[in-house]
């Protein structure tokens, strides 16, 4: 999930409230050029027996090749959710059977729901033909001739956002840094009133994903043991921020994190162990960046949540 709980402090608890957001103003353009070949830290990791895979700790390497199980694929799918100021992208694994591009394009075009209740997709439900990686591009073929236009209620911006869904998914998927091209055979070079004649590339990340994202726990997921193992990638202040567990509204645990970097235009991994000693239950972990103006200044700290279960 992606929204705050008001926390109530239990008694004991850690008295530094850490609210944050990030100040930072590396902003470049929509992905229509090429701005940057950067898709963040690693874009697809290696899936846990749970479906929840963890970071790379070097973003700056390229990444590796998902491991293909018996039960499928393990591909990131990235949604969009609220941000401090207006919709941001969020990355969730889903395991597939089949092609895993063409599968994550298709959960991308709203034949798929996210795990996480706040996220979404800002595609109407559309068919996706092929995705194929060929001619160092990623080709994707729409086959209808819906949505050449943008649908009512659509901004230009969630319209550019919801082509980076797509972008940042399949290169993801593929694991390559590579241009995304979309073919609208027999109707209008067109998608949500955006030119599809030009290849798309990752726009900025600060730009457009989230500044922090949970990688594990899942949504859903139930844990045990006495320490929980929160990872995740984040862009905040001097790296660092806190991570909560809230239980019905109350603070209940709070460590700080400290991730990889800050100064560039990518998330890095961190990870961080909350203790879960005496907690029963349903629980929200929340995961923010840091603000140094402690709230006076700015809009507001980024935060993602999961809620699990403990037994």
């Amino acid at each position: 999930m992606t929204f705050p709980f008001p926390v109530r402090r239990c008694a004991g608890a850690a008295a530094l409230v850490l609210a944050s957001t990030l100040a930072l103003a590396a902003c470049t353009g929509d992905g229509q050029k090429p701005v940057s070949d950067e898709t963040t830290e690693q874009p697809s990791e290696t899936s846990t027996a749970e479906p929840t895979p963890t970071d790379d700790a070097s973003p700056t390497e390229e990444p590796t090749s998902t491991p293909t199980q018996a039960d499928g694929t393990a591909v990131p799918v990235y949604y969009a959710g609220d941000g401090p100021r207006r919709a941001a992208l969020f990355r969730e694994f889903h395991r597939v059977e089949g092609d895993p591009l063409l599968e994550a394009a298709r959960l991308v075009a709203g034949n798929g729901t996210p795990d996480d209740p706040d996220y979404r997709t800002l595609w109407p439900q559309m068919e996706v033909a092929s995705v194929q990686a060929t001619d160092g591009v990623l080709l994707v073929d729409l086959p209808t001739d819906a949505f050449t236009e943008r649908p009512d209620g659509m901004s230009r911006r969630a319209a550019t956002l919801a082509i980076q869904q797509l972008v940042y998914s399949l290169q993801g998927a593929q694991q390559e840094r590579i241009p995304v091209v979309i073919e609208r055979s027999e109707t209008e070079p067109s998608l949500f009133g955006i030119s599809t004649e030009t290849e798309f590339t990752a726009a900025g990340a600060l730009k457009t994903l989230n500044l922090v994202n949970i990688t594990s726990p899942a949504e859903g997921a139930t844990v045990t043991g006495d320490t929980l193992t929160v990872t995740g990638v984040a862009n905040s202040f001097e790296a660092s921020g806190p991570c909560r567990l809230l239980q019905a509204g109350t603070e209940v645990a709070m460590e700080g994190y400290q991730s990889a970097g800050w100064t560039e235009d990518k998330l890095f991994p961190f990870e961080v162990d909350l203790p879960l000693a005496g907690v029963t239950g349903e629980v929200v972990v929340q995961c923010e960046t840091d603000d140094p103006t402690g709230g006076t200044e700015g809009n507001g700290p980024s935060i993602d949540t999961k809620t699990i279960t403990v037994k």
